[in-house]
């Protein structure tokens, strides 16, 4: 291929890699000279062996003269890709006496390193950098703080360990994303913040690091937000009629922000706030001001606060749901002040005042530090809190009428599917578990037996023959299944979950979410939704076919896989390509499952529940196509009402309880937040229908703690030390998951 050629027809195809794939994250950005007649991605650019830059930023393509591109163009033309077989192989692995070459994007995939720095060095599969894991670290799966998604603690290509966290493992998709969104000055590690010698171990791992300002700071208008004064009523009872975000200056409805932290308010009325010009506080500002003795000290005056209280006086409870921005480094204050009410009338209480290390103060989580996460999280949330409204709707068909079933752990799918088959079943009924062949059967409560057994049912589903596919799955082709009708039972099985208190699947994929809800024909499958490796990598080659002479020998190789997916056609030109590949994803990932998927569909009717994904399908993927985020204090904190006596003190209750949620979250305790939620509820999650009733606290004089799990409520003994309330906490607690466990 001459020079002339490459160079003097304009072509989308870059000139190193002969790709046409326009993906600045994984090539680089692609650019387009016309007064050259070049296409090139940067990073083919970079990495290119044979080539220097050797001009000034603003000469030739940054920096890099025509002239030399013409004569690394002419270079690579002669090698051959090691990876695919085709010239132009303008890469080569520096590790000595290694003779391979191969194209940046048949690197990629082959996993080679590219390190983005001094001479941008590349090495080969053989010869790769690997990060080493020492004997006293064990493998095992721990969470990347990134994603938030389980990752394996072995060193891999894909997964990547921080050099200066003991367990902190990231996958490597995850920590490219980051660093191309944080860029040289922000990037660093999520969990200790070190910057120095986690980036010097990224870029010698090929991770990205370009030198930029993050993205966040070069968005317009990034922080505008922070420019709006908060208009929300937090309070627990909300007295306006137009809802919680009315404000009426001048008026009873005119909103009053805490003048402490100004990230709560509430409406004059719903607070008692007799006039604008008094000054009103949060509940959690009001509990740290007491601790320190200065609140009562204060007089009553204009711009001061009153210390007269009502009924409606303290009624903010609630987690504001605007928090002040924190750097990747800053340390907050995130556990709310819990919610309590009085026994009596289960009014809030107007006083008892908490301490003030109900704020306790714990280092950042480990999520990332992009703005959008957070953002998305806040989203998340929202969405699951509808949903809870919208199960709890119908929740109202159940009536009081039970319908027992009787449950072999050991056997899960055969026993439920026995139980839900049984002629007097009806998913209208309140359905009550007892396990059989389980030793202690007699000690397991109604509730607790329920919440497992759908968790047992969810996760024989997931890992069932009748879904494929790794974390997102799709529906698959088990011809058995169809004759016995299992893919309808599934579904029902689903739908009864969700309604009756179980936890949801979370394993859908987005392409078999939208079926349900859009109908397949109205739906586009991805290439990521074909579980079956060797379809995979026939779509694959017909996709990344650079011509027609490649295209049409591809198809000719695999022609009878076409003819049975009735897509075997002439193909006339590359571009045909592109139909090709769809018919292919839609009659593996549709066409080939739609007796199943429809099955499946009338399954999920039961109760109405696929009606209601399909009015509200936004918020139902939040919970169908996403695990449920982790426990954490903040969201345990929030969870229990503490109910309060007249003649007990709960102030170093509360104060003790919060502490040691604290604990159990930096895992200094034996038990986790899953075990406390059980030891309650009898659930190790929060359920998408919420919890009935809603859970409780007690603060009574007693020698043990004791989970009433039909009530779920918590009845917490009252100590003299934080350090006795731990060990009988723990104590109990570990006595309790043992003989569950047995």
């Amino acid at each position: 291929m001459s020079k002339t050629k490459l160079f003097d027809v304009q072509s989308p195809f870059c000139v190193l890699c002969g790709r046409p794939d326009d993906c600045p994250k994984k090539y680089g950005e692609k650019k387009t000279y016309a007064e050259y007649n070049l296409t090139v991605h940067n990073y083919c650019l970079l990495m290119s062996s044979g080539i220097w830059q050797r001009g000034e930023e603003d000469e030739g393509v940054d920096g890099f003269l025509i002239a030399d591109i013409r004569k690394e163009v002419t270079r690579a033309a002669k090698l051959k890709c090691n990876i695919c077989r085709k010239k132009g192989a303008s890469i080569g692995c520096v590790a000595p006496k290694c003779k391979r070459s191969y194209h940046f994007p048949c690197g990629l995939e082959k996993e080679c390193i590219f390190q983005f720095m001094e001479n941008f060095r590349s090495y080969c599969w053989e010869h790769k950098p690997v990060q080493k894991l020492l004997n006293k670290e064990s493998g095992g799966t721990s969470q990347c703080t990134i994603c938030l998604d389980l990752v394996e603690q072995l060193p891999a290509y894909t997964v990547l360990k921080s050099p200066c966290c003991k367990n902190a493992w990231f996958h490597r998709e995850c920590l490219q994303y980051q660093a191309l969104s944080a860029g040289i000055f922000f990037f660093r590690c999520t969990v200790c913040n070190n910057k120095d010698k986690f980036q010097k171990e990224m870029l010698r791992m090929g991770i990205h690091i370009p030198e930029k300002d993050a993205s966040w700071e070069l968005e317009e208008n990034a922080y505008q937000d922070l420019l709006q004064c908060y208009q929300h009523c937090d309070s627990r009872r909300c007295l306006c009629k137009k809802g919680r975000d009315y404000n009426q200056p001048d008026s009873k409805w005119e909103i009053k922000r805490c003048q402490y932290c100004g990230s709560r308010g509430t409406h004059l009325a719903c607070s008692a706030v007799k006039s604008w010009e008094l000054n009103w506080e949060c509940m959690e500002c009001r509990s740290i001001i007491s601790k320190s003795g200065n609140y009562r000290k204060r007089k009553k005056h204009p711009l001061a606060t009153s210390e007269k209280t009502d009924g409606t006086s303290c009624l903010l409870e609630e987690p504001s749901p605007k928090c002040p921005r924190q750097s990747a480094g800053s340390r907050r204050s995130f556990l709310q002040s819990p919610k309590i009410t009085c026994r009596n009338n289960l009014s809030p209480c107007s006083h008892l005042q908490l301490p003030a290390s109900n704020r306790v103060t714990m280092p950042l989580s480990p999520l990332m530090s992009n703005r959008n996460w957070s953002l998305r999280k806040k989203q998340l949330g929202k969405q699951r809190r509808q949903v809870s409204s919208i199960l709890k709707e119908l929740k109202l068909q159940v009536n009081t009428k039970t319908t027992r079933l009787n449950i072999n752990p050991g056997n899960i799918w055969n026993s439920a599917l026995k139980g839900f088959r049984q002629r007097n079943f009806n998913p209208t009924e309140t359905i009550e578990i007892k396990f059989t062949n389980w030793k202690n059967r007699l000690k397991t409560d109604i509730s607790a037996s329920k919440h497992r057994f759908f968790q047992l049912l969810m996760l024989h589903l997931e890992n069932s023959s009748l879904f494929e596919g790794s974390s997102a799955k799709n529906l698959s082709l088990d011809f058995q299944a169809v004759k016995e009708n299992l893919y309808f039972e599934a579904g029902k099985m689903i739908a009864v979950s969700l309604v009756h208190g179980g936890p949801s699947p979370g394993f859908f994929s987005e392409t078999l979410f939208n079926c349900l809800v859009y109908g397949p024909e109205n739906v586009k499958p991805a290439l990521e939704d074909v579980a079956d490796v060797d379809v995979a990598e026939t779509i694959k080659m017909i996709k990344h076919a650079n011509s027609l002479s490649s295209l049409q020998s591809t198809v000719q190789d695999c022609y009878k896989f076409l003819a049975a997916a009735g897509c075997l056609r002439p193909v006339t030109a590359l571009c045909d390509k592109n139909k090709l590949v769809d018919d292919l994803l839609i009659h593996h990932v549709i066409k080939r499952i739609i007796s199943p998927l429809e099955s499946f569909r009338q399954g999920l009717e039961t109760l109405g529940v696929l009606e209601k994904f399909q009015m509200h399908p936004d918020v139902f993927s939040s919970i169908l196509c996403h695990k449920p985020e982790r426990l954490s204090a903040e969201v345990l904190c929030d969870l229990f009402t503490i109910h309060s006596s007249s003649d007990v003190n709960e102030v170093e209750g509360v104060d003790f309880w919060i502490h040691y949620l604290q604990d159990v979250e930096s895992r200094e305790s034996v038990v986790t937040l899953e075990d406390v939620l059980f030891f309650a509820t009898g659930s190790f999650s929060v359920p998408p229908v919420g919890f009935d009733p809603e859970p409780a606290i007690k603060f009574l004089h007693r020698r043990y703690p004791v989970g009433n799990r039909l009530l779920n409520c918590l009845e917490l003994p009252i100590t003299q030390t934080y350090e006795q309330f731990k060990k009988i906490m723990e104590l109990t607690i570990r006595k309790t998951l043992r003989g569950g466990s047995e």
